[in-house]
């Protein structure tokens, strides 16, 4: 479900990259976001979800004839060919955009906003989860990702080290990224001589409708904006390519597909569903959807798995004596108590505290009936995940014959 949504909004960056070079978008950025290129309709349940809006679709089916083109040929000759182009890119894209940030006027106000603690914010549950969700998302936690990649590791490989580099390059980017944005951000601020957080604003409306207005008035705005929207476009790819990779590897796996055969279906399948999100009403859904599946799907998933594993199989020591026995970087009883403790109390809490804002109010604003179909989305899949794991294939024997050999 998140690749049918995700794909649309990188196929949102390819577009913005071509507009960039012109400035298509105006002096009107937020119009002509949400009116001429996404074709927003009044209302989400508006005729035929307000119909295809072409300029959308096109560039969502070049972003899945790319990730098509990557995952067919293999791990080794697709993805990782792929992510040694896309990963150099995006970091020299990034470090280009940061260098040229911090010499913008009002710089200085835009990093200030980013790194001036504010420490009341520490006793605040809220901002607790919402680092657990950001870095839930980043990361890729329970999205089945690092299980499958790690799948395609040698046996005898550096699992902390590789976790640990993982986890501190990747804030360590994100970290270069915020520079990049806020700088840019207080040059507005200092144009239009208000305060950074009264032009910072969230969701899509910041990369889409307030960054094209600061690139309207910066030098170079259209090279800079070119360089912005195609970081997205690499970030995303890089990221969408994972995902599908999960589900496809899965499926060929268990139901002893060739590889071609799986890649047909299931980018087949997430393209074909994508295009409910390149509709007038596209971005209602994919607020919605977005919203659903992250806050119950992924977290409750991400709670499923801590538990089973902490408290059900209580084998969190012997995960760390593997572990420790393979790393040069050995990892402490620390360990089990984030994962028995700390990342279950977190995830529950958040679980229990959505469901009592999702019962006591809608999301956004919207109508039940779309509410109703976010609460279906991450139901549905919860229960089709639960099944497929339930479904027995023919490679359930052949691998228990197969670990029967080995064990004779």
């Amino acid at each position: 479900m998140i690749t049918t949504y995700y794909s649309v909004i990188i196929g949102w960056s390819l577009a913005y990259t071509y507009f960039a070079i012109p400035q298509s978008w105006g002096t009107d950025t937020g119009d002509f976001l949400f009116n001429k290129y996404l074709g927003l309709s009044d209302t989400w349940n508006a005729s035929w979800l307000g119909g295809l809006q072409w300029k959308v679709v096109l560039p969502l089916l070049i972003v899945w004839a790319i990730v098509y083109a990557v995952l067919v040929r293999g791990v080794k000759e697709g993805i990782e060919k792929a992510n040694k182009i896309f990963m150099p890119a995006l970091f020299i894209l990034i470090i280009v955009m940061a260098i040229r940030g911090i010499t913008l006027d009002g710089a200085v106000d835009g990093l200030n906003a980013l790194f001036t603690p504010d420490w009341s914010g520490i006793a605040n549950a809220s901002t607790w989860l919402a680092a657990y969700g950001q870095i839930f998302f980043s990361l890729s936690v329970a999205f089945a990702i690092m299980i499958t990649y790690s799948s395609y590791l040698p046996e005898k490989s550096d699992i902390n080290n590789n976790a640990f580099i993982t986890a501190f390059a990747n804030s360590g980017f994100s970290m270069l990224a915020g520079i990049a944005v806020f700088s840019a951000l207080g040059f507005m601020a200092a144009q239009q001589g208000v305060s950074v957080d009264e032009v910072a604003a969230g969701g899509v409306g910041l990369a889409f409708a307030v960054f094209p207005q600061i690139l309207n008035e910066m030098p170079l705005g259209n090279v800079i904006g070119v360089l912005f929207f195609l970081s997205l476009v690499f970030a995303g790819l890089s990221s969408l390519i994972s995902i599908v990779e999960t589900f496809i590897a899965a499926t060929a796996d268990k139901f002893n597909l060739e590889r071609k055969k799986a890649v047909n279906w299931s980018v087949g399948v997430a393209a074909v569903l994508s295009l409910l999100f390149a509709t007038g009403s596209g971005l209602y859904l994919l607020d919605v959807v977005d919203h659903f599946i992250n806050n119950f799907g992924i977290a409750l998933v991400g709670l499923l798995e801590a538990v089973i594993i902490g408290w059900v199989l209580n084998n969190t020591s012997k995960l760390r004596e593997y572990n420790n026995k393979l790393s040069d970087f050995r990892i402490g009883t620390w360990w089990n108590f984030f994962l028995i403790v700390i990342t279950p109390s977190v995830l529950g809490y958040m679980a229990i505290k959505q469901i009592s804002t999702e019962v006591s109010e809608n999301y956004g604003g919207y109508s039940d009936g779309l509410i109703a179909i976010g609460w279906a989305v991450a139901i549905l899949a919860l229960v089709i995940g639960f099944y497929l794991q339930s479904v027995k294939s023919e490679n359930a024997e052949f691998y228990k014959l197969e670990k029967e050999d080995e064990a004779a």
